[in-house]
């Protein structure tokens, strides 16, 4: 497996989101995820790695997020896919918030809508979605066990956990979310947040204790 990790520009003042590129290598089938800005940055390199892009995974709805997906579809081709309950979000400017934070409204449709438990398939690669609302309702992470890796959009950051103050968010559901769905997964677990550095799932438990359902 190839993995690059890309921070670009989003089209939000200021922010920097995590773009990361998956490649099978050997059938070189790919996938995009969070593609935030800077389509021709992040197009080149899929230029270099002669990626065959299969999906355009969006881990939410959130500009920052999507800015770039239209160049790359365009240009490198690829299905979109979003959780169910992120799919209007996407095309409604005021909640995926390039209506309120940017003077470059977007409303983009998705091809596909994934729910918890699916199977994204990429090369030999096996993904399965993970539902973790809170940051939006359709917010989702990434697991692949083969590689011990989790993609955890805005729900999970290193030492913090995603903005739930924004449309659709929740902070009930984003702390059951982080501590019924991606504490339980392997200690060693990489996880690799839209925004900032990597981390582990290990290092990130002290935090939720005191947090956890039922612990209030």
């Amino acid at each position: 497996m190839i993995l690059k990790e890309l921070r670009v520009q989003s089209e939000f003042e200021n922010i920097i989101t995590n773009c990361y590129i998956i490649e099978d290598e050997k059938t070189k089938e790919t996938m995009v995820i969070d593609p935030g800005g800077e389509p021709e940055k992040i197009i080149e390199l899929l230029e270099i790695l002669g990626s065959k892009v299969k999906y355009i995974y969006l881990t939410h709805c959130h500009g920052d997020h999507i800015g770039a997906v239209e160049e790359i579809k365009n240009k490198e081709g690829g299905k979109i896919l979003i959780h169910s309950d992120d799919y209007e979000g996407l095309k409604n400017p005021e909640i995926n918030l390039t209506g309120v934070v940017s003077e470059n409204e977007k409303s983009v449709e998705a091809d596909s809508r994934v729910n918890d438990g699916d199977i994204i398939h990429v090369g030999d690669l096996e993904f399965k979605v993970i539902h973790t609302p809170g940051h939006t309702k359709g917010g989702s992470s990434l697991y692949c066990d083969k590689e011990n890796m989790l993609f955890s959009g805005d729900t999970m950051f290193k030492t913090m956990w995603g903005r739930t103050d924004l449309p659709t968010g929740s902070f009930p559901d984003i702390i059951q979310s982080i501590s019924n769905k991606l504490l339980v997964l392997p200690d060693d677990t990489i996880v690799y947040p839209g925004h900032g550095t990597s981390t582990k799932i290990k290092e990130e438990e002290p935090i939720y204790y005191n947090l956890m359902p039922g612990d209030e």
